[in-house]
């Protein structure tokens, strides 16, 4: 037998993964369901599933009543016990939340904060908070690792934040002061391509194969990108830094910042001065700028607006996707009038990409990021729950 052959016990590894990305991906499935989509015979499926069950990481409930036909089966769901910490260290806040594999936000607090993060200040926060929840709400929950969402290119190998300008943060091991501090293994990934993940696996741009995501937030534009189904994150887990790309103005009275990038030109902090915020979460600022009246704030929108159409023509020409995703601010400037953005993107862009191409606004909204941030700290779960909890 050669080393490549799969054993009897690595194949059942293997279904038992199968078995619990799917319950993850799709939610509850009855047994006859796990059945369909894996192949695997009935005897089979109830084994693993009781090995999951025994793990503390599914449960089985009573089949549902309405379905009359046939032998009814038992479904199958995650335990709502299995969380992960996720966390979103920004410019002017950190928002941690508990997150169920289940996909449900149990917790969230939102911390905002009058001076920048240090990368030991954003773990020594993120353990204060994981250890109360341990000691209150969730002491019955099971925490099994730690998902952060920085602003900043990080390196897939190893999690280190190699550079959070507005954090200013340059090569820091994030990753690895978030472990230390939590005693949980930790998953560093870059905020804009964990929302990107996020929306492709459950919002927006569910079941879509060629997706930009572009998201906005205090610390300016990220994006990311699915190409095939597949995230796409470059050699070294630095694609889609969309906000650094320099947009062409067409009239220099436009432009904010000489020489200055996508980030500079359609900015949150932009769009707050002109309502005269201070900071805001993203419906007040939605709600300001809806609320206003002012013809300086309307002119500062549709300023960034047409910036935002250029860039987002670059990208359809360039990555020819299916569907253009628009997260946080830049939803909250898409919103105002999505038909209008569509057609100032198709005036600039090749026809031939605009041929079936949406542009929608993120349906996560504000729980995009710590969603992605969760499905990075549960990828090891998922793929060997074996091995992870052992």
């Amino acid at each position: 037998m050669s080393d490549s052959t799969p054993t009897a016990e690595g194949v059942r590894q293997r279904n038992l993964a199968r078995l619990l990305r799917l319950v993850h991906l799709e939610g509850p499935l009855s047994r006859a369901n796990l059945t369909e989509a894996t192949g695997l015979n009935r005897s089979t499926i109830a084994d693993l599933v009781s090995e999951l069950a025994r793990e503390g990481l599914v449960e089985e409930r009573a089949p549902d009543p309405s379905r009359r036909v046939g032998r009814p089966s038992p479904v199958v769901a995650v335990s709502p016990r299995i969380l992960t910490v996720a966390a979103n260290p920004e410019v002017d806040a950190l928002t941690i939340a508990a997150v169920g594999l289940d996909r449900r936000i149990v917790l969230r607090e939102r911390i905002d904060l009058d001076h920048l993060l240090s990368p030991d200040e954003t773990a020594a926060l993120i353990a204060a908070r994981t250890a109360d929840w341990r000691s209150g709400d969730l002491a019955d929950a099971r925490i099994v690792a730690v998902g952060l969402a920085v602003p900043g290119l990080v390196r897939a190998a190893d999690g280190l934040v190699r550079d959070a300008p507005h954090l200013h943060w340059t090569d820091e091991p994030v990753r690895d002061l978030v472990a230390d501090a939590t005693g949980l293994p930790t998953v560093v990934g870059n905020d804009a391509s964990l929302g990107a993940l996020a929306e492709h696996l459950y919002g927006a741009a569910r079941g879509i194969d060629h997706v930009v995501y572009l998201n906005g937030g205090a610390s300016g534009i990220g994006g990311g990108l699915i190409v095939h189904g597949m995230p796409v994150a470059g050699a070294g887990g630095y694609a889609g830094e969309f906000g650094q790309n320099r947009p062409g103005i067409a009239a220099e009275a436009d432009r904010r910042a000489r020489g200055g990038v996508l980030e500079d030109e359609v900015s949150r902090t932009l769009l707050l001065d002109a309502v005269g915020l201070a900071a805001a979460d993203e419906p007040t600022l939605a709600a300001a700028l809806a609320a206003s009246d002012d013809p300086a704030v309307a002119a500062e929108v549709a300023r960034q607006r047409g910036i935002l159409s250029t860039a987002l023509a670059n990208a359809v020409n360039v990555l020819n996707p299916s569907v253009v995703v628009l997260g946080g601010f830049l939803a909250t400037l898409a919103s105002i009038d999505l038909d209008g953005l569509t057609d100032a993107v198709g005036a600039q862009a090749m026809p031939a990409n605009m041929e079936g191409l949406d542009i929608r606004v993120a349906s996560l909204a504000e729980d995009r990021l710590l969603i992605g941030a969760a499905e990075g700290a549960f990828e090891r779960l998922l793929s060997d729950p074996a091995g992870a909890l052992a």
